[in-house]
């Protein structure tokens, strides 16, 4: 299901951005030479960055996935933060534990939802199973507990940074794209200087507008996509930390108890 998605990510955002890019950019109306479409009219910036060639619609691929992606994110972890505001939550089930009232905890848990809540009722589940179970000793107890935090946080864990790697990508690959487009570009310039021996003020600018419109393009998509990376990254690696002293304070808890 993962890859579907990524899948239908990328392939309709190339798809709209060539689109895009042939169309509206390439309009015929935005050029003095709407035949051949390498006079663009001064005044109409879309025309102007057609001139950059095919690569421009990989570009605008590259970050349209990177905002699909990072709107993803920010969507899927908001949600895993559950119904209600984590920490208060936390504080009321530490609250409930501390009062040895399991069965409200679990109730929390399920209202709230989200990571936090699915690793914490998966530990006072496990607690209640072996807590009474004279087979297990105080250690094997907490053992047990720990055991199956661990299993959810393995679960719950790739949830979260799911689709970072994605965006990862599109940082590095908008900045290889822009630098293709550059070159060819470039390429171009020369060719067009060496293939008619004078100065072709036309083909010239023409080769010259393809490379700078590229760079542009790549730096644009990378930075978008290094401030979505970066700022994703901080606040799973936050959040997981919440996780972690919650589940801490909970082991704690029970330790007690136990030891009673």
């Amino acid at each position: 299901m993962k890859n579907m998605f990524n899948m239908i990510v990328l392939i309709g955002s190339f798809a709209a951005s060539y689109l895009f890019w042939e169309f509206v950019m390439g309009d015929p109306s935005g050029f003095a030479d709407p035949l051949v479409r390498h006079e663009p009219n001064p005044e109409n910036l879309l025309a102007v960055i057609y001139t950059g060639g095919p690569i421009v619609s990989i570009l605008i691929t590259c970050i349209l996935v990177s905002l699909t992606f990072s709107l993803e994110r920010l969507w899927s972890i908001n949600k895993m933060k559950g119904n209600s505001n984590p920490e208060k939550f936390i504080k009321d089930v530490i609250t409930d534990l501390t009062k040895d009232d399991l069965d409200s905890a679990i109730a929390k848990c399920d209202k709230q939802r989200g990571s936090v809540a699915n690793v914490l009722r998966t530990s006072i589940e496990r607690f209640k199973e072996v807590e009474n179970d004279a087979e297990y000793t105080s250690e094997k107890k907490i053992s047990e507990v720990q055991r199956a935090i661990d299993e959810s946080m393995n679960l719950e864990t790739p949830l979260l940074e799911k689709n970072l790697v994605m965006i990862s990508t599109v940082a590095s690959v908008a900045v290889l794209f822009g630098l293709l487009g550059t070159t060819v570009g470039m390429i171009r310039a020369f060719r067009a200087l060496a293939s008619s021996g004078t100065v072709s003020a036309q083909q010239l600018s023409l080769g010259i507008s393809e490379a700078l419109y590229n760079t542009a393009g790549g730096l644009i998509g990378a930075i978008l996509s290094i401030l979505a990376y970066n700022y994703f990254t901080t606040k799973v690696d936050n959040f997981v930390y919440m996780i972690d002293e919650a589940i801490l304070s909970v082991t704690q808890i029970f330790t007690g108890r136990i030891k009673k």
